[in-house]
């Protein structure tokens, strides 16, 4: 049965953050508020879990998820991050932003670009998702809750229940979402590339510290 937690959006309640940590490390499959909208949720570590978020999303067995890392430090465990490309995300970290770049062994080949061998990785600047990833201690699997003949994701957490109650283990309620996806940043080769421009600055306003 789908548990809901009502989780405060500026200052996340520990024992419930904790709970929805515990969740995750036993397999299950969460919806959880980010910077940018609503996201399916799951622990790096569980195959199983990653083909439950495929399943209600329909996303055939190429389709690329993300990464959401709690810090920098963390990103440096699943992606190769020259000097340029640190300099860029710290500029540009937490927020909107999901970055390209080459995997290290410590990804799974099924999550990784089956040519480019390449991971979107991101640290969304919300509360809910850090203190989340700070009490989980590794990555979670993602993926923006667009559910199959939708073209943006769900917003009301009301109606994210009605819709997904029996589909995932945890709904976190953090209020209202957004419906505008993040800026994807190619970051492979030397020159950032924006494949995307969703939430987040244009490429002329970045400002490297």
């Amino acid at each position: 049965m789908t548990q809901v937690f009502n989780i405060h959006p500026a200052n996340p309640q520990g024992r419930l953050i904790e709970s929805a940590a515990t969740i995750l490390r036993d397999g299950g499959v969460v919806i959880y508020p980010t910077d940018s909208c609503y996201a399916l949720g799951c622990h790096i570590g569980e195959k199983e879990a990653v083909e439950r978020i495929r399943s209600i999303r329909k996303l055939d067995p190429h389709h690329n998820m993300t990464l959401v890392c709690r810090d920098l430090s963390a990103i440096a465990s699943y992606a190769r991050v020259g000097n340029a490309a640190y300099r860029l995300m710290k500029s540009l970290t937490p927020g909107p932003y999901t970055f390209l770049l080459k995997a290290t062994r410590d990804v799974p080949r099924r999550l990784q670009h089956p040519r480019r061998k390449t991971i979107g990785l991101r640290i969304p600047d919300n509360p809910i998702t850090l203190s989340l990833l700070d009490s989980l201690g590794r990555a979670m699997i993602s993926s923006s809750l667009i559910l199959p003949g939708d073209t943006i994701p769900l917003t009301d957490p009301d109606e994210i229940i009605r819709q997904l109650g029996n589909e995932v283990d945890l709904i976190i309620n953090g209020g209202p979402g957004g419906i505008e996806p993040t800026t994807i940043i190619d970051l492979v080769e030397e020159r950032p590339e924006i494949i995307r421009q969703g939430k987040g600055v244009s490429h002329k306003e970045w400002t490297v510290k």
